[in-house]
């Protein structure tokens, strides 16, 4: 059990992350005075600041943190605030980290709106400054997030999901940001296209084992760690990585019964833990796990080119972390 936290990794760039605060609300600041309130309503509700780490931490073990990077942290941060306020509009949700989100509180026009405000000051930032290569990046980032998340509702009105579909959702819906976050931060620091590459994959690497076992709590870990009951995948009828491997061992007739009950999405408690008892007794939960840990490893390999350093040791116990967080 890896015993790193958020903070503990993103030591070696905690003054950077410091001095981002203030640079990230300066460039949200507006002169209209609806705006500016639900902005700093936003920018007040600080989260663990993991992908302006990322980028930083990326930056450094590619030669040093700059400018660039903060431009770079700030245009990721913007992207994924935007997708973050549509998402709450999409799914209804009147929470976003235990507080009220903003279509809870302003109703949805202005919810939409202030999404896209964030996209556009995210875009404008790398026009104003010229970092048409992190355009690229990002672009395609908020491509591959929309596009996996219509596979995931495509998918979620048919029978069953297969390995392959299930990657290529978490590919496109999770690991693309954090594979923006690593690229962004090379980009900014290096013309090396090797390393770019390599902090590139390490990113979707991560990404991918970072979900994997978002998923495996999803049916271990218990409501106060996570602050939401186990197998609430299973009531919302996901199918994740878990399941898959537990119904691949299984005899057909068990696993379409219980394929039957996720799908129906009115899994009670009994239900629940019959689903959870399934995937423990055919393994899924740790070939998931083993899965995980060896995505983690191949993501670790793609630092080994780099120099040693405390940025290329941090994104090590990032990787370690990943796989082995109870949160």
């Amino acid at each position: 059990m890896s015993s790193h936290s958020i903070q503990s990794i993103s030591a070696p760039v905690q003054n950077e992350i410091e001095q981002f605060d203030g640079y990230l609300r300066q460039q949200v600041r507006s002169q209209t005075a609806l705006l500016d309130t639900v902005v700093r309503y936003i920018m007040r509700q600080r989260g663990k600041r993991v992908r302006p780490a990322l980028v930083f931490l990326a930056a450094g073990a590619c030669g040093g943190v700059g400018e660039r990077a903060f431009i770079g942290a700030a245009m990721v941060e913007l992207l994924h605030t935007a997708t973050l306020v549509h998402d709450d509009v999409v799914d209804q949700a009147e929470l976003r980290r235990g507080v009220a989100s903003i279509n809870a509180v302003w109703k949805n026009k202005v919810a939409v709106l202030v999404g896209d405000y964030f996209l556009s000051r995210g875009l404008l930032i790398a026009v104003n400054n010229g970092e048409f290569d992190y355009l690229r990046v990002t672009s395609d980032a908020v491509r591959r997030m929309s596009e996996g998340e219509l596979l995931q509702i495509q998918k979620s009105r048919q029978k069953t999901i297969d390995e392959e579909t299930y990657f290529r959702i978490i590919s496109d819906k999770t690991a693309s940001l954090i594979s923006t976050c690593c690229a962004v931060g090379a980009i900014s620091s290096t013309d090396d296209a090797a390393r770019r590459e390599a902090l590139t994959q390490y990113g979707e690497l991560v990404g991918l084992a970072f979900q994997i076992r978002d998923d495996v709590l999803d049916y271990t870990s218990r409501t106060f760690i996570l602050g939401k009951p186990v197998g609430n995948d299973i009531r919302e009828g996901k199918v994740t990585l878990p399941l898959i491997y537990a119904m691949a061992k299984a005899d057909r007739s068990e696993a379409k019964k219980i394929l039957g009950i996720v799908k129906s999405k009115r899994a009670d408690r009994k239900d629940v833990a019959g689903v959870v008892d399934f995937v423990e007794r055919h393994g899924g939960i740790t070939d998931a796990q083993a899965k995980a840990e060896t995505l983690q490893q191949q993501a670790v390999s793609q630092l080994d080119t780099l120099a040693p350093s405390v940025y290329r040791s941090a994104l090590i116990d990032f990787a370690n972390f990943v796989i082995t967080r109870t949160s």
